[in-house]
């Protein structure tokens, strides 16, 4: 745990792999480390099962809270990968759409370099000779 987090240590969570490295290398490691591994619904359920029991109360609080920003941790990582993938699919739709407009361009220029009554896929005629 220690070597992947302390690289980010000090600054922002500013990108999706900073989130997905404090979601699974962090989060995760000290939520499985609580008592009933911090899973949120055993802990309510204990919780609810002895509601005078402030330590109880205490650690759903805080099973919650870890499992929430867990979440919304994993869901940052998440769309910062949906993101890359649609920024390199959109530099792949404008270069087709460049190479599209040179062929567009090409058409035209074509189009005024024949005929109009000249057939466009009869093959040429051979001069016979006699």
């Amino acid at each position: 745990m220690i070597p992947s987090v302390s690289q980010y240590a000090g600054q922002q969570l500013l990108t999706g792999e900073q989130a997905k490295t404090w979601a699974d290398d962090f989060m995760a490691v000290h939520l499985s480390e609580m008592p009933y591994g911090g899973v949120y619904s055993k802990v309510s359920a204990a919780a609810r099962a002895n509601p005078t029991s402030k330590s109880l109360a205490a650690l759903e609080q805080t099973s919650f809270q870890g499992t929430t920003l867990r979440g919304l941790l994993l869901e940052a990582y998440a769309f910062s990968t949906v993101g890359t993938i649609m920024l390199w699919g959109a530099i792949a739709s404008f270069i087709g759409a460049i190479c599209m407009s040179v062929l567009v361009g090409l058409g035209f220029w074509h189009a005024r370099r024949t005929e109009v009554d000249e057939p466009v896929l009869a093959p040429k005629a051979v001069p016979v000779s006699s």
